[in-house]
């Protein structure tokens, strides 16, 4: 029996830009034949030791599990940027993944990123970079939009070569663009053809 592969799309969104990036690139990954997306997010962290997140999100998608990681053939990982870097709750997180890190469970395996800011040059380059890092020592293979994407030349919104991403403004009340739509769809669609080819056997 053949069973699709499994693309993990991984985010945190504390107003809905990020999530909704994320449910687009799902969308873009299950447009390979043979493919779906895994949505998952991770809980928030606080500086008070009492706080605690509920075991199951109140909605959304389910939290992440290691196993997750090992058993999807590809990542797309999301963040709203924080001061030009992911969000803390994601970059915990990937603190935490050590023992995966050892036994070189993600090398090989094709990853790419995208981000959501309140203004244009709020740090969407940076946080796409900053959350390659962690990818790259897990010896991940990093999958950006190349600019034959007809959007990446036009937009006036979000879109980089190295990850999808969308302005939401000061207030978090921009909609998501259409451009921004076409390149979470296309970073989606190209990283499950992506690890498709990968997994190919040789």
């Amino acid at each position: 029996m053949i069973t699709d592969k499994e693309i993990l799309v991984l985010y945190y969104s504390q107003h809905g830009a990020v999530r909704q990036m994320a449910q687009l690139i799902a969308r873009g990954v299950e447009q390979v034949p043979g493919m779906r997306a895994r949505l998952r997010t991770v809980p928030k962290i606080s500086a008070t030791c009492e706080a605690t997140e509920p075991a199951v999100p109140d909605s959304g998608a389910p939290y992440v599990e290691l196993r997750d990681l090992e058993e999807c053939t590809g990542i797309a990982l999301g963040s709203p940027t924080r001061f030009g870097n992911m969000a803390a709750a994601m970059k915990y997180f990937w603190d935490g993944t050590g023992s995966l890190w050892l036994k070189h469970a993600l090398a090989g395996k094709p990853a790419a990123v995208f981000t959501s800011t309140g203004t244009m040059h709020g740090g969407q380059e940076t946080t796409l970079i900053t959350m390659m890092m962690p990818l790259l020592h897990h010896g991940m293979v990093i999958v950006g939009l190349p600019y034959s994407e007809p959007e990446l030349n036009a937009t006036r919104t979000g879109g980089t070569p190295y990850g999808a991403s969308h302005v939401a403004g000061l207030a978090n009340d921009q909609p998501i663009s259409e451009a921004e739509k076409k390149l979470c769809i296309a970073l989606g669609k190209r990283l499950a053809q992506t690890a498709m080819k990968l997994a190919a056997p040789e």
